[in-house]
């Protein structure tokens, strides 16, 4: 999986448990990690997209 998807997936998983209403630290944290997924994107070159990441 590239980096960029595993990034755009995480991005979903924890947009997906904003909505579900969660408490004032939850929520700081997952905003949190939301902009550090923004940076992350951003900073990629166009090449690193299809760089792959094993697990």
């Amino acid at each position: 999986m590239s980096i960029v998807a595993k990034l755009l997936e995480r991005k979903e998983r924890l947009l997906a448990q904003l909505e579900s209403g969660p408490g004032p630290n939850e929520r700081e944290k997952i905003e949190r990690q939301l902009a550090q997924i923004e940076t992350a994107l951003s900073l990629l070159e166009p090449g690193d997209a299809v760089g792959r990441v094993d697990e």
